[in-house]
């Protein structure tokens, strides 16, 4: 039975937005069938229409550009008026064009009709639950967005990007301290020809094989490799620095008082070694940072810790601020971990923040403190001192050596959070 199409404006024509499988014609449903017979128009990948037999689907069929992205207003706008019917494999909301599509033209303009995703089928073809799995996809992002997904004894399904994407993935896990995660990649999956290659990361030697594929991965940590945790508070050791680093238990505390939400964006000014932004971003993968570093040396190397500890998106802007902030998106949050007697610097961030966003400033040195001193007494807020001691050798014994103290504020911009 064919679903009912939702109420669109008068005079407009609904998207019909069909999802289809590595199975082709064969395996739609009727309503998916009957959409694509009645359609004026097909669009869709050209792997996709493929699928499509001629006899029975007569329109005009328009193959998706590259980049795809920016193409989809254009291609909506020539068949205006027209019924037009978008093809996209599996679930087309779960990683595919349809949120693209409602986006465009909105979501009271589509029918959407989903066939199952590649993960559905994968974690079917595993045994696998998949509210257990973390799914990562690849499909036009970097391949160092997956390090921060690596945790050991973690089940993770990995979208390709192509046929070589097994090979890099097993390379990343060899670099990453994870060559003895299991793989399988399953090809094809739903089709006459699906197919399944096993193996390790430190033993991966299968040539590339089918582009459209997905990639199970059982992590498994190898023996001495560095444990990165889920919260912030990374150890010293996994970052590349010249001495300019936020330490671990300070820096826990610093994410405790930015509070970081999933879509949230920070600005990290002063950026150092950039742990604060790449914690941030680590906390949810929505999350968004920008980091303002001053030298090219060191934005050089907060990009290569990004990357390193999987966050690549992180933004780096080599500047001096307040000059280098001209231009940025408001912030909901700040953290400056420097520069705070550079006139200005402190007013230019908090002019910036939306109102409901967190502030958060530290500092080891007198004439710092003293101007979060009057800030505190201006605008409220908390401000506590942060003191880290290590147990040392003393000779035979053993004593505390005392990190210089940080003098920590953290406030919430008052007026009310946007919508």
């Amino acid at each position: 039975m064919s679903s009912p199409i939702p109420p669109v404006a008068p005079g407009t024509v609904p998207v019909t937005v069909v999802g289809i499988g590595a199975d082709g014609w064969a395996g739609l449903a009727d309503a998916s069938r009957d959409a694509l017979r009645t359609a004026e128009v097909v669009i869709g990948g050209d792997r996709q229409l493929a699928l499509l037999p001629h006899d029975v689907c007569r329109a005009e069929r328009v193959a998706w550009p590259s980049p795809l992205r920016p193409a989809v207003p254009r291609l909506l706008d020539e068949h205006a008026g027209r019924t037009v019917a978008v093809l996209a494999s599996g679930d087309p909301m779960f990683y595919g064009i349809g949120r693209a599509l409602a986006e465009t033209v909105g979501p009271e303009r589509l029918h959407v009709l989903p066939h199952p995703s590649s993960v559905s089928y994968a974690c079917a073809r595993l045994g696998w639950p998949q509210e257990d799995t973390t799914t990562v996809t690849l499909v036009g992002r970097p391949l160092a967005s997956l390090a921060a997904a690596l945790h050991d004894g973690r089940r993770l399904l990995v979208l390709a990007a192509g046929a070589r994407t097994p090979g890099e993935v097993a390379e990343l896990l060899r670099e990453r301290g994870f060559g003895p995660s299991c793989l399988d990649v399953l090809e094809q999956l739903g089709s006459e020809r699906e197919n399944r290659l096993s193996g390790t990361a430190d033993t991966w030697q299968h040539p590339p094989g089918d582009p459209l594929n997905v990639i199970a991965v059982t992590c498994v940590r190898a023996s001495g490799a560095l444990r990165l945790g889920a919260v912030p508070g990374l150890p010293d050791a996994a970052y590349d620095h010249d001495g300019q680093l936020t330490k671990r238990h300070v820096r826990a505390a610093t994410l405790a008082a930015l509070a970081p939400a999933p879509g949230e964006l920070l600005w990290d000014v002063g950026g150092g070694s950039g742990s604060i932004g790449i914690e941030w971003m680590r906390t949810h993968p929505s999350c968004r940072a920008i980091t303002v570093e001053r030298s090219a040396g060191r934005a050089d190397r907060i990009a290569h810790n990004a990357e390193a500890l999987g966050v690549p998106a992180l933004r780096v802007v080599t500047g001096a601020a307040p000059g280098g902030l001209a231009g940025l998106p408001a912030p909901d949050a700040v953290f400056i971990g420097g520069g705070l007697t550079a006139p200005g610097l402190l007013d230019a961030c908090w002019d910036a923040l939306r109102p409901g966003g967190r502030l958060v400033a530290n500092t080891v040195t007198l004439e710092s403190e003293a101007v979060l001193a009057d800030r505190h007494r201006r605008y409220g807020g908390e401000l506590v001192r942060l003191s880290v001691a290590h147990a040392v050798p003393v000779g035979g014994f053993t004593g505390w050596r005392q990190a210089m103290p940080v003098t920590q504020w953290s406030v919430t911009k008052p007026g009310e959070v946007p919508r």
